[in-house]
């Protein structure tokens, strides 16, 4: 594993759901609002990242993301700011440079991206571009993007923007640019593509057995390898909520999870949920729902059998109510992160090669 124990770092990431106060719907403003209320939050309990996402649907508020994590900067002082998503094929590489440079100077230094191709598609369209050219956009914005990051001047030309000839963007980024990792749905392409490039991995398990992801671990370390990388961090995003007990964390979270689940379902093709399967993904798969001790257990496990160096939780869902969140920031930051740390350094294991093979490919259960 990199690092130490100590070193496990803990985030929370939103996509910025619609919240509720007292039953009522709170706006879209007052959402925002509390998202930098969260930030502050997450910081005063010890969490050492708060992620935003980047999504353009109804429900959601994040979709001017560098805008909000600039504000998160000015109302914190040390917690890491980043994003849970940035939907690099339908973004211009020079602007989100620029974007981002601004921000990790407001912050001091703060600033990191997960970059992705995005599960929820409707930037595509949004923004005129054609899906079919997913897959090669994507990795021409990412040559780019990568190019700016790592070099003081660049020349480049590609099919999908007009060329830069000696180009030097400013605000700067420190030398090098700021952190920047590869977010993977469960595609192997995208786990070698993570390791060729040289960047950690964000490995977003939201359904099924986590533990299945253990081959992707080890196809990433092996290809860093063989690339001439040294081992880099990896990393989980995962969804849950947590509640003084079990049974309260999974009646809050369930009334809210399956009505969001139900209407990707519609849209996305795949089965409607079931109080069934909802407490099957509880207590072997995907959701880290629960008392403080059950989720801080699962989680120990999970980076044993992973290999991570970092665990993020994604806490809210579409109108979960605002106290609810808070209480389950504060008891993910102030129990769960110390209790996992408590029990790796009980019981660290032994992680080693499996010998597993990469997961497949599973329909998304949240956009």
């Amino acid at each position: 594993m990199v690092g130490q124990i100590d070193d496990l770092e803990f985030g929370l990431n939103s996509f910025g759901d619609i919240s509720t106060d007292a039953g009522r719907v709170m706006s879209d403003a007052e959402t925002l609002r509390l998202l930098i209320e969260e930030a502050q939050l997450a910081e005063a309990v010890g969490l050492d990242v708060f992620s935003v996402g980047e999504h353009y649907r109804e429900g959601m508020v994040d979709s001017a993301t560098p805008v909000l994590l600039a504000a998160a900067a000015q109302a914190t002082s040390s917690i890491h700011l980043g994003t849970s998503v940035t939907v690099l094929s339908t973004q211009d590489p020079v602007r989100l440079y620029q974007e981002f440079a601004t921000v990790d100077g407001i912050s001091g230094g703060r600033t990191q991206l997960v970059l992705g191709r995005a599960s929820a598609i409707e930037s595509f369209q949004l923004f005129g571009y054609d899906i079919a050219d997913y897959e090669d956009i994507f990795e021409e914005k990412l040559d780019l993007f990568l190019r700016l990051l790592r070099e003081d001047r660049v020349t480049w030309s590609g099919k999908y923007r007009s060329s830069l000839e000696n180009v030097r963007l400013h605000p700067r980024m420190p030398d090098g640019g700021i952190p920047a990792w590869i977010g993977i749905g469960g595609s192997p392409d995208s786990v070698i593509r993570a390791a060729r490039h040289g960047l950690p991995l964000m490995m977003a398990i939201i359904g099924g057995r986590p533990e299945r992801f253990a081959g992707h671990a080890e196809l990433y370390l092996r290809a860093l390898s063989s690339f001439g990388h040294p081992e880099l961090p990896i990393a989980q995003h995962s969804l849950g909520f947590i509640a003084d007990t079990d049974e309260e964390a999974k009646n809050v979270h369930w009334k809210h999870w399956q009505p969001v689940v139900t209407q990707v379902s519609k849209e996305r093709g795949f089965y409607p949920p079931t109080a069934e399967r909802y407490a099957e993904e509880v207590d072997t798969g995907a959701l880290y729902v629960g008392s403080p001790e059950t989720v801080a257990q699962k989680i120990a496990g999970i980076v044993r059998a992973n290999h991570l160096s970092r665990f993020d939780l994604k806490y809210d869902v579409l109108h979960l109510p605002r106290q609810a969140r808070e209480h389950s920031i504060r008891l993910f930051g102030e129990r769960v992160a110390p209790r996992v740390r408590e029990l790796l350094a009980e019981n660290p294991g032994d992680w080693h090669l499996t010998g597993r093979t990469p997961a497949q490919i599973v329909k998304a259960v949240h956009a």
